[in-house]
């Protein structure tokens, strides 16, 4: 008559399988049996591959878990991560006077534009340098502020974004540079 085994001792740290004559041992999903064919072992499934997890992979006992860095969420897919916007959600500590700029993982806040003398404020992002001004006569006639968001991921090169010069004052010359910001040389205008 076989003898059962995995009912009378189970040697098995795991699952037993009681065969004719003998016995088999098996491991839950997660965990791997070892070389003596009865002890079960913790699987790294994080080891396994780079691509598990979107940011960051933690090996748990059979199984694991992903995690995100600060700032962003776990997607419904326990693998993915996506950026929190604060400025959306109204999680910031910007004061009233200033704007809310969602950027990867936090946020900043800008301060309102300053027109600095010789120019006066024309709307809430541009600055003008009126012609009857002496102070105005070698400076740009208008200043404008943009604060724009680049979505990475994008192919390289692209265009960002265009600017184009009129004939609105005969004489009058233009000149396009980059002022500051530029210290990686990132960018180059064309």
């Amino acid at each position: 008559v076989d003898v059962n085994e995995c009912t009378s001792e189970n040697p098995c740290t795991q699952t037993c399988v009681n065969t004719y004559g003998s016995f088999l041992c098996r491991c839950e999903p997660g965990y791997e049996l070892e070389a003596d064919g009865v002890n079960c072992s913790d699987m790294d499934e994080c080891s396994f591959s780079e691509f598990l997890c979107q940011h960051e992979c933690v090996n748990g006992p059979g199984s694991y878990y992903c995690i995100c860095p600060s700032g962003y969420n776990l997607l419904d897919d326990n693998r993915s991560c996506q950026d929190i916007n604060e400025c959306e959600n109204r999680n910031f500590t910007c004061t009233p006077q200033q704007t809310c700029f969602n950027i990867p993982g936090e946020y900043k806040c800008l301060d309102p534009v300053r027109c600095e003398d010789p120019y006066i404020q024309i709307n809430e992002n541009r600055c003008m340098c009126p012609a009857e001004n002496a102070g105005c006569r070698d400076q740009p006639f208008t200043v404008l502020y943009r604060v724009m968001d680049m979505v990475s991921g994008r192919s390289v090169p692209s265009d960002i974004f265009q600017m184009q010069a009129t004939t609105r004052y005969p004489g009058a010359y233009y000149i396009f540079q980059i002022k500051s910001g530029n210290e990686g040389r990132e960018f180059y205008m064309r």
